[in-house]
């Protein structure tokens, strides 16, 4: 079941730092955009906040799901509710960043019907203090996906 997170709380922050290590950027993306979680026995599963970039198009710019909960197909049912409720609001596109170390997001992505659309050069050590380390790569890079509406 999803529901509309209204509140920003501890569990929803730990949550999506899962997504994006920087505490600030979550902050704002809940802010900027609209959070929904997915509960199962009144357990938050996973969340995802998408927000607006233009009249045409949306933005996945966070999603997670918690650690013991992975590998169940929780992460599919986030990304079809992002498409349904994005396609009855009349967007024709969503869009979703992530690392070029995130290997395991890359093909999750893809497998979800996006397409690699571009790359933002050095992303992460322009918009991040620390470095970032996934799967023993550097993540410096925004791969942008996308995926067309109908």
């Amino acid at each position: 079941m999803f529901k509309k997170c209204l509140k920003y709380d501890q569990s929803l922050l730990t949550l999506l730092m899962q997504a994006d290590p920087s505490e600030a950027n979550v902050k704002k993306h809940f802010e900027d955009g609209e959070c929904y979680c997915m509960m199962q026995q009144h357990t938050m599963v996973g969340a995802y906040i998408f927000v607006e970039r233009d009249s045409a198009t949306a933005e996945i710019v966070c999603i997670a799901v918690s650690e013991e909960w992975q590998g169940r197909g929780i992460g599919k049912q986030l990304i079809a509710h992002a498409v349904e409720l994005t396609t009855q609001r009349g967007y024709k596109g969503l869009e979703v960043g992530t690392g070029n170390s995130s290997i395991d997001q890359l093909a999750f992505y893809q497998k979800c019907g996006f397409r690699i659309t571009g790359v933002e050069t050095n992303f992460f050590l322009d918009h991040y203090a620390e470095p970032i380390y996934e799967n023993g790569i550097q993540c410096m890079d925004m791969v942008r996906l996308s995926k067309a509406l109908v």
